[in-house]
């Protein structure tokens, strides 16, 4: 019922602007992992060519446009071979349809592969990768950055406030109505898993940490979060989601703020005290 609805509205909205000065990003989704479920193309998700010239198909329709300046297969399929969906998007890139391929929820091991496989068969790479990164969750900075420095890919991290942890809302056991794991918290087994990653007593003490650095500094840590975020150099740009106007301020002063060393200095120290609040 709602599969595509956000690109119907971005499509709507799009009418209303110059297409050329906007730059359009969409996704094909591939196994899903039990987390993308039927109606999405009848419950039948692959990066295969046929499910992928469906999805880019139905894509453009809903969005109104020729052509996506960014394509991206969300999650990957490691038991399908890189070689046939290269191929594929690949094809939309030389059609037009497709200006640039990103990839999303991707391991160092699967970056890697496809840009071989792309290098072996002349085909177009993968530019971007989208990935989970923030303060509480710094484990691209383990590998994966490394191959993006090396092989020219920028990361586009989604969940820079860890999916609202940074906020501060949850502090103290809070549980804001409306919340996402405030629902995923009292939902089923695979939510609650999630939702425990994001909210446990060891992110819950990080934040409480940065907040106060934040504080030191003379901004939120919703701004020190996304600032910290765009400011690495394997960083293109930083994913960001709002569910008010009152929300805007905060996310908007980040775009031009450059932490000093001595604030990076006391967000590493933490880091390096707290490993992995995320797991």
């Amino acid at each position: 019922r709602y599969v595509g609805l956000t690109e119907e509205i971005v499509g709507r909205w799009l009418k209303t602007r110059d297409r050329d000065s906007i730059i359009l990003a969409s996704k094909v989704a591939g196994p899903g992992h039990g987390w993308i479920t039927p109606p999405l193309r009848g419950g039948l998700t692959g990066l295969d060519r046929h499910h992928i010239m469906r999805a880019v198909e139905a894509s453009l329709r809903r969005l109104g446009t020729d052509y996506i300046d960014l394509y991206q297969t969300h999650w990957p399929d490691h038991d399908f071979p890189y070689e046939e969906t290269l191929l594929a998007l690949d094809e939309l890139v030389r059609s037009g349809k497709v200006r640039i391929l990103g990839c999303s929820n991707e391991t160092s091991w699967g970056l890697t592969r496809s840009l071989w496989a792309a290098d072996l068969q002349g085909t177009s790479r993968y530019e971007t990768i989208q990935n989970n990164f923030s303060l509480n969750n710094r484990r691209f900075e383990d590998e994966l950055a490394q191959a993006c420095r090396q092989e020219q890919v920028s990361l586009i991290p989604y969940s820079p406030l860890a999916g609202g942890v940074l906020s501060g809302k949850y502090q103290g056991g809070a549980r804001p109505e409306g919340a996402r794991f405030t629902y995923y918290l009292s939902a089923g087994e695979r939510q609650q898993k999630m939702a425990s990653r994001f909210v446990n007593e060891r992110s819950l003490a990080s934040t409480e940490r940065f907040q106060a650095i934040a504080a030191e500094a003379g901004m939120s840590l919703v701004t020190m979060a996304i600032a910290w975020s765009k400011q690495h150099d394997f960083v293109a740009s930083t994913i960001v989601g709002a569910t008010s106007a009152q929300q805007m301020p905060d996310i908007l002063a980040a775009a031009d703020i450059s932490l000093d060393r001595e604030t990076l200095a006391k967000i590493d120290a933490v880091s390096r005290e707290i490993r992995y609040p995320m797991g």
